[in-house]
């Protein structure tokens, strides 16, 4: 039976080895669905003292709570260009506007230095700084980028960014005998078959997310495997037809399911071709990139 009839049967093999059936993803510490219709980001003056609202995912990078619903909300005022680099960011002045500590407003700015957003100077004060000099691999300023003004070019980067890397990635993991992650990359198949089936997009979208993450942990390069964040990153903010994977299609599974048929072959040059016709699902995409030609 070939991986993609066995895609569309029922998720019973999978509750019953122990893996999450759909619905129940929430185990793994997926990150929120992006809002899709979220386009308009806040002013500086306009800023809510109420930090709770502004959040939409607490990532790990820039930390929790207050101190990462601040980060949040100046990563997004920066990237958009509401805070430019001809205005200091007092930290005084910070806190007062949403009512948080002097600790929480230090820690939030460090973040925010790391990221390569701002520096802070002796005499200077702390400034934004220019585009050049932000680290645009960063998954939280991808999704800032991603929900801003640049929402176009950042999401065209990000699938020519794909486009370079996953075919490459579905190549070398077809020369590695994981067989615990091929099974794996079989399950995921196997849940974002059974939640097309129920109309069920997040399950889908959280499955296929741990999809492309596995592929690029099997291909054996760590370098790739680094850029796993990246590629998850581009799959929560797509919210256009930018990708084969922004939303459940058949072509979209039975792509996916070569993909699985391909490594369990130790196929390379199929793995690679499934990759690559995944990622040109969508016309638009042919824009961007190519569609890979036939042999």
């Amino acid at each position: 039976m070939s991986t993609l009839a066995h895609t569309m049967m029922t998720a019973a093999r999978a509750a019953d080895s122990g893996l999450v059936g759909p619905g129940e993803l929430d185990r793994y510490p997926y990150a929120e669905a992006p809002v899709a219709d979220r386009v308009g980001l806040p002013a500086w003056e306009g800023g809510e003292p109420e930090l709770g609202r502004v959040g939409r995912r607490a990532a790990g990078s820039r930390g929790r709570g207050l101190h990462g619903q601040l980060v949040q909300q100046l990563g997004q005022m920066i990237v958009s260009g509401d805070l430019g680099a001809d205005r200091p960011l007092v930290p005084e002045e910070i806190g007062q506007r949403f009512e948080v500590s002097r600790t929480v407003v230090r820690e939030s700015l460090r973040v925010l230095e790391a990221k390569g957003l701002v520096s802070a100077r002796p005499n200077v004060g702390t400034r934004v700084r220019p585009v050049s000099d932000w680290n645009l691999l960063d998954p939280d300023i991808i999704e800032w980028r991603a929900f801003g003004p640049q929402r176009d070019d950042q999401r065209r980067e990000l699938s020519e960014l794909r486009w370079t890397i996953e075919p490459l990635a579905a190549r070398l993991a077809a020369g590695h005998g994981r067989e615990d992650i091929q099974q794996r990359l079989a399950d995921m198949v196997e849940i974002m078959g059974h939640a097309l089936g129920q109309g069920d997009a997040l399950t889908f979208s959280r499955a296929d997310a741990e999809f492309h993450s596995l592929l690029l942990q099997v291909a054996g390069n760590r370098m790739l495997e680094h850029l796993s964040g990246i590629v998850s990153a581009a799959l929560q903010v797509s919210g256009g037809p930018v990708t084969g994977c922004d939303r459940p299609t058949e072509s979209s599974l039975a792509h996916h399911a070569r993909i699985v048929d391909a490594l369990a072959a130790g196929d390379s040059g199929a793995a690679e071709a499934a990759m690559r016709q995944l990622l040109t699902v969508h016309p638009e995409v042919e824009r961007v990139v190519p569609a890979p030609r036939e042999h």
